[in-house]
């Protein structure tokens, strides 16, 4: 590329001049290409190791005017190809002209200004991520595509300097993060080392230091680990490759790729060696981070933060920590853990002003919001801007008119009952017909309210105790606040603790959770779902209706219509809003407990915060969120529990526990009014509750679990004990816990106090922290993920064992290559998106799809026959052959069905599939030369059944089922002589046709419609290609020339017998092997089989284009074509000896001038009404010995998926035979 012109004092100083002209010199790099000796090892080695060769490329070209020792850089290359098309410009372009100038100063002058102008015009046409990036960024991301062969499309992250380990010896070189890829390069002393991974093969990265691998990465994958070291910020390092590991697990659960973030806002300078991407994943990181610290939707961008002290009313002291500003929320985090959050929506701001600073409160900030509460931020360091940000911010913020929202919601009532009462007949009329509106019981008020409104007041111990605790909250509001802008403290948490009252535990789930934020920025949207989901039809529908009876049927909320229809209508609209999750059976458990304290549309915002932020990928089809957690409670266990986790290790109890246990959160296997109090802590403290509660259950039944000696005992033990968890304090009546009738013994086992067993929970496992834990699921996320996808690769091979004749170790090759080409749609681009290929309720061997540009790369790749450039057009044909239902994507069965009919099937398998791949509509109209020919063959009006049958054939089917049905119908009436002639017509007749219907038709070669002239010949120019490649080309050139030439002549004879009787009787039609198409009519009656000279010259043609096409075969000498009399005069064209038209004057058979005359008119037309039949083509190929052994000979896969792969890992750009990358190779 053109570079900026700079002064070079030392021109020769460990370069190679290769060549010159009176003003330029072209220079290569000492190290590079071949030779050089030791010396250039030397420069090589240094280049790499000191970064050299990412800042100075392998090729430079140099201006010099006169005796002047001053010299000018301006080019530079990565490859000779590149610096050669610079230098051939400047001759072509500048040498002429800078003759004219007589003064060297001119001379530079001007060859630096045109430099400048043309690095100006390229800058104007750069992407804008481009312009970011720094120039030696950009340089190392060029030299990263030139090593290892990566397309425009892979984007260079961040590249580092390492060492990597090889077996014993550490190879320095760079290692280089992709989005996709994790490559490293090393170039020491000759010795070259590249490694290529792909994100989506790791399956465990972790950082370690052992005495043998100091502060090293371990990368695992399926197969090999990879170890490296001596980073100069590891933890900066291993940062990023999470996040890339886990941008890559996110592509294989959802196939969607990574989209960068464009905008991000720009940096004031362009950072050194920073790229764009690494900002953007920079941003992602700390989104999370914030998201999940506060809560907050999963569109929150946090737009900065900094240090600062909130006064705090309640303590009467400043408070030190982080105050976060984002597009929607005001957020403060104590430095000290649970000394004191805040959130403070936009949306509840009244005023942002600049207090009066002093040397007590120096820079503060007071914000105002509308339920008249002030906060006091001091110690800003840059006040000005930040009140500057959030007015902007406030700009943007719709006015939501939440004046009396926090009172409403703190009553336990919906957004909704807010909105003024008043209507019009008409509306309420409208109401009436929507499935959700204001006026159901359950839109303004919980179940448990519904049902406990009528009861008598509780007067006793137990009331006594709840109304305590409801004052108790009540003090906390009038000192810390109500509402989303409350203080959270570690008072908060111990209130929390001791279990929320009844009712305001609805108000509080949805302030703790952040659902209260997300409803108050959706007004409306709730209702609008349901009438979009309700009366829709679905497998999520159907799996719903399955379950909505098993939902709390102990319970008397759900045993009636009321609480089945709100439990329906959130399930469906969820369902509706997230068709990638839909519905999981544990959903309508959880969903149930929301409805009993929350109104419909907080529970839906509920559960929509449960499956979306606080239990990720729970419930999606594959449950991968539980798995994962699954794993880190194993992972926690062996950190808390050594002992007891390896016992039940060998029992494989914690894999069945922790499952049920997770997902519905101990409410399907605690008593409910203990299991509530548990979902208590779990909207305030998160998913690290459900894992302390979960150790200390383990911990408590240690000494009867290791008395265990199978799974059974266990898991009866851990039932009844969680059966006898009792919450004394509760005030609703006593809900009878089914799974209790399940794990009760003889004798009832002691009481446990829940309050006592989250107490002692805190106690021995509190140090959880929820960054650790997040750390934990990312490790057990590889783990799970990776073994999800082997799982699905076995069942994809045992589901095609029995459909193909490929071993199971080429089926997983197979597979792995297919869906390797699916994901890389996700991020190389495509002509559709990988999510619209993939669908999770399809079997797996249906999931991922592939388009046709990507079947022709694995066609070109593995596919037996080689036709030169002809292979891409018979790729596509095969490629419409196998998309049976026409929506240009193929799946891994088709795929495989396809293949395994080339490498495995006879002789009639091969020239059936070849013959079908020259038949309409695989061969499109735009690769015949007619039309018409593929009208005649497919019309709209054919059953999809037969897509390749003619109007004959249809008919001689239609009326053979017709037959059948009458014989059918004739015993079945046979049978009603002995039974009731209604019964055996009610189930057994239509039984009988719907499994004839059913039944899959095998196709025979009956079947197969005729092939025309048209086609034939297309037939014809294919297996000409074929055969360019074999050992044996030429005696199969001659075996297919005398093959076409027999058929062209059964082809004329046909067509001669077809005008002499155009009627054909029913008995001849069934005894004829097939019937040939309805043609145009002529216009002369007689025909003369010296017609045949015009397919003859059609054939020539074709295979002489063919030829074109092809590498021409080893001409034969003209001995050899004088001697050899027993073939036809096709199998010249293949030595290349004779003209066409020779050819085709010396294969008329019959016909003086007249048909000579007739046969140069119609040369260059196609006959239409020549046709042969499939049994014709094989019967003629059968004559021919070579073409047996041609098609009979079995394929071998290996070699070629072998070759596969390893192009993928040690593709290069091509360049020139110089360069030393691809000059020398070394293990």
């Amino acid at each position: 590329m053109w570079t900026t012109p700079e002064e070079v004092s030392l021109a020769n100083a460990l370069w190679v001049s290769e060549r010159a002209n009176p003003f330029f010199t072209l220079q290569r790099r000492k190290g590079h290409g071949r030779g050089g000796g030791i010396t250039g090892l030397l420069v090589g080695t240094l280049d790499v190791v000191l970064d050299s060769s990412a800042r100075v490329a392998p090729y430079r070209i140099l201006l010099q005017t006169g005796d002047s020792q001053v010299y000018w850089s301006i080019a530079c290359g990565c490859s000779r190809k590149e610096i050669t098309t610079h230098w051939e410009w400047l001759e072509t372009n500048l040498l002429q002209t800078l003759s004219i100038f007589d003064n060297d100063e001119d001379i530079t002058t001007f060859v630096k200004g045109k430099i400048s102008g043309i690095i100006a015009e390229e800058n104007k046409s750069r992407q804008s991520q481009e312009e970011e990036d720094s120039g030696k960024f950009r340089e190392a991301e060029l030299k990263m595509r030139k090593l290892f062969g990566m397309p425009e499309e892979e984007k260079l992250v961040n590249y580092y300097s390492c060492s990597y380990w090889k077996g014993r010896v550490p190879r320095q070189g760079w290692l280089y993060l992709t989005v996709n890829h994790l490559c490293f390069y090393s170039f020491l002393l000759g010795k070259e080392v590249t490694l290529v991974i792909q994100w989506t093969e790791v399956t465990q990265l972790e950082k370690n230091a052992t005495l043998l691998f100091p502060e090293s990465v371990c990368v695992s994958t399926r197969n090999t680990e990879h170890f490296f070291s001596m980073f100069l910020n590891i933890n900066d390092t291993f940062k990023l490759m999470e996040q890339l590991a886990n941008i890559a697990m996110r592509q294989l659960l959802d196939n969607e790729g990574f989209a960068a973030d464009h905008s991000l806002p720009k940096p004031c300078k362009t950072l050194k060696n920073v790229s764009a991407l690494k900002r953007d994943l920079d941003a992602r990181a700390k989104n999370e981070r914030y998201r999940a610290l506060f809560r907050l939707t999963q569109d929150e961008r946090l737009d900065g933060h900094t240090d600062c002290t909130l006064w705090t009313p309640f303590a009467k002291m400043h408070v030190v920590g982080q105050l976060f500003v984002s597009t929607n929320y005001i957020c403060f985090a104590s430095r000290e853990e649970d000394l004191c959050n805040l959130i403070i929506p936009l949306r509840e701001v009244s005023i942002v002003e600049k207090a009066d600073s002093s040397s007590v409160l120096p820079c503060p900030v007071s914000i105002s919001t509308k339920n008249k509460m002030t906060f006091l931020f001091a110690n800003l360091k840059d006040r000005d801007f930040l009140v500057q940000r959030i007015s902007d911010f406030l700009q943007r913020t719709p006015d939501r008119l939440w004046n009396d929202t926090n009172h409403s919601t703190l009553t336990g009532n919906s957004a909704s009952s807010g909105l003024p009462s008043s209507s019009s007949g008409a509306a309420s009329s409208s109401q009436g017909l929507r499935h959700y509106h204001p006026d159901l019981p359950t839109a303004t008020q919980g179940l448990l309210h519904i049902y406990q409104k009528d009861a008598p007041e509780d007067l006793g111990p137990k009331a006594t105790k709840e109304k305590m605790k409801e004052e108790s909250w009540n003090i906390h509001f009038f000192e810390f606040g109500r509402g989303v802008c409350m203080y959270r403290t570690s008072k908060t948490r111990e209130l929390v603790l001791n279990g929320i009252p009844e009712i305001l535990r609805g108000e509080l789930w949805m302030l703790f959770s952040g659902a209260q934020n997300e409803m108050a920025s959706h007004p409306g949207y709730y209702g609008d779902l349901v009438e979009q989901a309700m009366g829709r039809c679905s497998l999520a529908t159907e799996e719903i209706e399955r379950d909505l009876h098993r939902s709390m049927p102990e319970h008397r909320a759900f045993q009636n219509e009321m609480g089945i229809a709100a439990l329906r209508r959130v399930l469906t609209a969820y369902a509706h809003r997230n068709p990638g999750i839909g519905y999981c059976q544990a959903m309508n458990i959880v969903t149930s407990v929301l409805l009993l304290y929350c109104t419909e549309e907080e529970a839906f915002w509920l559960l929509v915060a449960l499956c979306e932020r606080m239990l990720p990928d729970y419930y999606n089809t594959r449950v991968v969120g539980a798995l994962v957690d699954q794993g880190v409670f194993e992972e926690l266990t062996r950190a808390c529990l050594p002992l007891l986790y390896e016992h039940m290790q060998d029992l494989g109890v914690i894999s069945t526990i922790s499952l049920s246990w997770f997902l519905t959160l101990f409410l399907s296997v605690m008593p409910f009014d203990s299991a509530v109090l548990l979902v208590d802590c779990f909207f305030y403290e998160g998913i690290k509750v459900i894992f302390q509660v979960a150790l200390a259950v383990l911990h408590d039944n240690m000494e009867a679990l290791l008395a265990c000696s199978d799974e059974g005992e266990a898991m009866t033990i851990l039932g009844r004990y969680l059966d006898n968890v009792v919450n004394k304090q509760t005030v609703s009546p006593p809900i009878p816990h089914l799974h209790a009738l399940l794990t009760s013994g003889d004798e009832p086992p002691p009481e446990i106090d829940v309050f006592e067993l989250i107490k002692s929970s805190y106690e021995k496992f509190g140090s959880l922290r929820s960054d650790v834990i997040e750390q934990m699921r990312f490790k057990q996320r590889l783990k799970v993920i990776q073994s999800l996808e082997d799982t699905a690769k076995r069942s994809v091979v045992r589901a095609m064992m029995t459909e193909s004749a490929f071993s199971i170790e080429e089926l997983e090759e197979l597979y792995c290559l297919f869906k390797a080409k699916h994901i890389m749609s996700c991020y190389w681009g495509a002509s559709s998106s990988a999510a619209d290929r993939h669908d999770p309720s399809l079997p797996y061997l249906e999931q991922y799809r592939i388009d046709l540009g990507q079947f022709c790369q694995l066609f070109g790749a593995l596919g037996p026959w080689e036709c030169g450039t002809h292979t891409a057009t018979l790729a596509a044909r095969l490629f419409r052959l196998l998309d049976q239902n026409k929506d240009g994507l193929i799946n891994f069965k088709e795929f495989v069905t396809g293949l395994s009919g080339m490498y495995h099937g006879d002789m009639t398998d091969k020239l059936k599939l070849l013959y079908k791949l020259h038949l309409p509509p695989v061969l499109c109209p735009e690769e015949a030369e007619s039309a018409l020919e593929a009208a005649q063959f497919f019309t709209e009006d054919s059953p999809p059944e037969y897509p390749l049958l003619s109007d004959v054939d249809l008919l001689v089917r239609q009326e053979g089922s017709a037959g059948e049905e009458m014989k059918d119908g004739a015993d079945g009436s046979a049978d009603g002589d002995e039974k009731k002639e209604d019964k055996v017509k009610d189930y057994r007749y239509y039984l009988r046709m719907w499994a004839k219907e059913t039944e899959p038709k095998k196709e025979t070669i009956k079947d197969l419609p005729r092939m025309s002239q048209e086609h034939f010949i297309e037939l014809c120019k294919t297996l000409y290609n074929m055969f360019s490649v074999e050992p044996l080309e030429q005696e199969l050139y001659h075996a297919i020339a005398t093959v076409a030439s027999l058929l062209l002549r059964i082809g004329e004879v046909g067509k001669k017998f077809s005008s002499n009787n155009n009627t054909v009787k029913k008995g001849e039609t069934a005894k004829a092997p097939a019937a040939p198409l309805p043609a145009a009519k002529p216009e002369k009656e007689e025909w003369s089989l010296g017609e045949g000279a015009s397919g003859h010259a059609q054939v020539c043609r074709a295979l002489a284009e063919a030829q074109l096409e092809t590498t021409p075969p080893q001409q034969a000498s003209d001995e050899e074509a004088k001697d050899d009399t027993s073939v036809s005069s096709y199998s010249v064209v293949s030595a290349g000896s004779l003209q066409c038209e020779d050819i085709a004057d010396d294969t008329v058979l019959i016909g003086g001038e007249e048909a000579e005359q007739r046969r140069r008119r119609s040369s260059t037309v196609p006959d239409a009404d020549w046709s042969i039949t499939f049994e014709q083509v094989l019967a003629s190929m059968l004559t021919e010995p070579p073409l047996v052994d041609y098609f009979e000979r079995k394929g071998d896969i290996q070699a070629k998926m072998a070759a596969c792969k390893a192009q993928r890992k040690v593709e290069r750009q091509t360049s020139s035979s110089s360069d030393h990358e691809l000059a020398q190779h070394s293990v």
